[in-house]
């Protein structure tokens, strides 16, 4: 029996995953940024310029979202340390993307490296 991580290793050595050195200038070149945390994850921080997609819903939205069906729209994708998003690229790889990234080390290593985070604001009620 295969565990997550036996399934994340295979989708790694399928996917195009690039350093946290090269995630600037790939999100920077991209069509589309998507964090595939899930929706309180993403809540508290994430990439800016990032859509959200949870790593469950992540077919259903693609399919669903006349704006992200090309399938040669440049993507790079996150999660929170790279094991989603790997899978995530993987399945993106086999709807028929072209152009999917993952970034190594997720959004831990971009916020770990003092990369800028987005995050709501709380409303102010005073």
């Amino acid at each position: 029996m295969k565990s997550a991580m036996d399934l994340v290793s295979a989708a790694k050595a399928q996917i195009t995953e690039i350093p946290l050195s090269e995630a600037e200038s790939a999100i920077r070149d991209a069509d589309v940024l998507l964090d595939v945390r899930e929706a309180d994850e993403f809540a508290a921080g994430h990439i800016p310029g990032a859509v959200h997609a949870s790593r469950g819903m992540l077919e259903f939205k693609l399919s669903g979202s006349p704006q992200l069906q090309a399938r040669d729209l440049k993507f790079v994708v996150y999660c929170k340390t790279s094991g989603r998003a790997a899978l995530a690229a993987q399945a993106m790889h086999q709807m028929g993307y072209l152009n999917v990234k993952s970034i190594a080390g997720g959004f831990d290593a971009w916020a770990a490296a003092g990369k800028p985070v987005a995050k709501p604001e709380a409303p102010n009620y005073g």
